[in-house]
């Protein structure tokens, strides 16, 4: 009787060995796999982080383009706009936001020569 039990906890343990066997190597495939997606996604990551940074770049590039093109564009048009505002105020006209248009009936408005200083500056 002794026998018959100790083969049958013999063949019990062999069967459990094949198991953990069939488990480890479906954990071998998965690991391998696993490895293969991560070293993809590391390529693609890679990949990607260089495009982001001549997009960027590019970015950059046009940023200071059109931030030179604004200052060239901004000393030109001050100029003439702020020749026609201290005209305005000349011929006797508000041109501070307060009273914009309204006659300044021959008196000097601060809000108006400040606004002129500060266009001027």
């Amino acid at each position: 009787m002794k026998d018959r039990n100790f083969l049958d906890t013999v063949m019990e343990f062999e069967q459990q060995l094949e198991s953990l066997q069939g488990q480890f190597h479906a954990l071998k495939e998965f690991v391998a796999f696993m490895m293969e997606e991560h070293q993809s996604l590391q390529q693609e990551n890679f990949l990607l982080r260089q495009r982001l940074d001549e997009i960027h770049a590019a970015e950059e590039e046009v940023l200071k383009q059109s931030e030179l093109n604004a200052k060239k564009l901004s000393r030109l048009d001050i100029g003439e706009g702020y020749d026609n505002l201290a005209r305005l105020y000349q011929e006797g006209f508000h041109v501070c936001h307060v009273h914009f248009g309204s006659s300044r009936k021959g008196e000097d408005c601060l809000f108006c020569l400040a606004f002129l200083n500060k266009q001027n500056g």
